[in-house]
């Protein structure tokens, strides 16, 4: 049985399809897990480093640090308004991750969409292992909580938070591996 042209033209159009399909599917899933996202405002954090001890942060350090938590929560924001666990993957680790990941679960088992609505972050470094390998930081986070179920408003609320946070580094990035709410520090 011969293969006309028409055929063997509509194959080949097929598969280039597929092709640019599994391509931009590739790109959009870099985007949403290793970035932050255009067009949404960029979380502000505000962050200070001069009391850590036993071992003074590098200022390098200090720049990744505050970058990589700021994209944490950038990451945080667009997982819970979602209902996407699957996008904490890049920034979150262990503990941060697991929990985070029930919270989203729960909200999307009860219908609901958390939005955290202009954050602002004071970050303070308290302890930097002498080998480089763990930081604990105090965050105290300033926002309006927004919660939605079916696309309309249920509840607007302006909250300020206070987190104990441990983090890690990866191979390219600092990483979230626990973010335990405190009442104060």
């Amino acid at each position: 049985m011969e293969v006309t042209f028409k055929e063997r033209l509509s194959r080949a159009i097929s598969r280039r399809r597929s092709l640019l399909i599994a391509i931009l599917g590739l790109l959009t899933a870099s985007l949403f897990v290793t970035r932050s996202f255009p067009g949404r405002p960029h979380t502000h954090v505000e962050a200070t480093f001069n009391l850590a001890t036993p071992r003074a942060v590098e200022e390098l350090t200090q720049h990744r640090v505050t970058r990589d938590y700021s994209i944490a929560w950038d990451n945080l924001d667009v997982a819970m308004s979602s209902n996407a666990p699957e996008l904490l993957n890049a920034y979150f680790v262990g503990p941060a991750k697991a929990g985070l990941a029930s919270a989203i679960a729960s909200q999307k088992r009860a219908g609901i969409r958390r939005y955290y609505v202009e954050p602002a972050h004071k970050l303070e470094a308290i302890f930097y292992s002498p080998e480089g390998d763990v930081m604990e930081l105090h965050d105290t986070v300033e926002f309006d909580l927004r919660l939605t179920a079916d696309g309309e408003r249920i509840h607007d609320e302006h909250i300020v938070m206070h987190y104990v946070v441990l983090m890690t580094p990866a191979a390219d990035r600092w990483v979230v591996r626990q973010l335990q709410a405190v009442s104060q520090f």
